[in-house]
């Protein structure tokens, strides 16, 4: 598809299968009808895993010239001599430095989207990095609360949104407000409208407690706390339905009734999430003015420069990013 602009992607954590990944995509853009995307990093990471062609660019120009001949590469910074599956703090910098360029790109309208690679936390938090994740830092860059990015992950027949990420499951019902759920519904509703041309979203939330709380034998919150934010949007004109038990909603016949599932905690969304899309889904941000997504794994340190990472989420986080901004395009005329 034909966008304003090439796709940034950041190859996150140099040591990790990000600059793999990326590199193997390029070589399979044909197969994917992939847009014109660009590498940013440390061009030597990517040299290290694969022996393809590899042209250092400088301009938006060189990126769309360059393309079709080789994997253009945005230069940040040397990360030091290249040791996959051995990450350093020097590596951990150069992936947010790429970051903050990744950012800087979309926002100055250089590339139509972002696509972040794996990044270790561990490794960035060594450094003095203090967010969760990368979503909260592409938030607090872009000048957006992270109560107003919305995480979510999408695949061929199924899109979650989990409203607590990563929380002790302890801290989980006290973290789950009728604030926090209208809010993110709110988003949720106006991201589907806008990033992905549905216009009128069908979102259901699943009960925090077994059999959405039983009608309160098996825990009140979901009477007390998720029915009335339900009814306060539903006020609002978003077609929400729920609570609704979780054990039943992620069959085929009742998910495919709606456009999204917002659930209440993490595994209660990434579970069956990834045991339908493991391997083609997508890790995308709502809620922000620059189209950002991901692939939905980590560095995976202990299979780095083997050769056998899998380049498939990473063309699908490609895919998503170029039909987002193409249907954002197209809403904001």
């Amino acid at each position: 598809m034909a966008l304003a602009a090439p796709i940034a992607v950041t190859l996150g954590d140099p040591a990790g299968v990000g600059p793999e990944v990326t590199a193997r995509a390029w070589e399979l853009r044909q197969d994917h009808a992939l847009p014109a995307f660009f590498a940013v990093g440390d061009a030597a990471a990517i040299e290290q895993v694969w022996s393809g062609p590899v042209e250092r660019v400088n301009s938006i120009e060189g990126v769309t010239g360059a393309f079709a001949r080789a994997l253009p590469v945005w230069q940040v910074e040397d990360s030091g001599p290249p040791q996959p599956g051995h990450p350093t703090p020097r590596g951990a910098l150069c992936a947010l430095h790429a970051l903050e360029c990744g950012i800087g790109f979309v926002r100055q309208q250089a590339a139509s989207a972002l696509v972040t690679g794996p990044v270790s936390k561990r490794e960035l938090h060594g450094i003095g990095y203090t967010h969760p994740g990368q979503t909260e830092f592409i938030a607090e860059r872009c000048g957006i609360t992270a109560e107003n990015a919305v995480m979510m992950l999408a695949g061929p027949s199924l899109r979650v949104v989990p409203l607590t990420v990563h929380i002790p499951l302890s801290a989980v019902p006290d973290a789950l407000t009728a604030e926090l759920i209208i809010t993110k519904a709110r988003v949720t509703a106006r991201g589907l409208t806008r990033d992905f041309g549905i216009a009128a979203p069908r979102l259901a939330i699943t009960g925090l407690n077994p059999h959405a709380g039983e009608g309160g034998q098996l825990g009140g919150e979901d009477q007390s706390v998720i029915a009335p934010a339900v009814a306060l949007l539903r006020d609002e004109g978003i077609n929400i339905s729920g609570p609704l038990a979780a054990d039943a909603l992620f069959a085929p016949h009742i998910r495919s009734q709606y456009d999204a599932l917002l659930c209440t905690y993490h595994d209660q969304a990434l579970a069956p999430f990834k045991a339908l899309h493991f391997h083609d889904g997508v890790n995308l941000t709502l809620g922000l003015p620059i189209i950002r997504t991901s692939p939905d794994h980590g560095t995976a340190f202990g299979i780095a420069g083997s050769g056998v990472a899998d380049p498939g989420p990473t063309i699908a986080a490609i895919l998503q990013a170029a039909a987002m901004a193409a249907a954002r395009r197209a809403a904001d005329g």
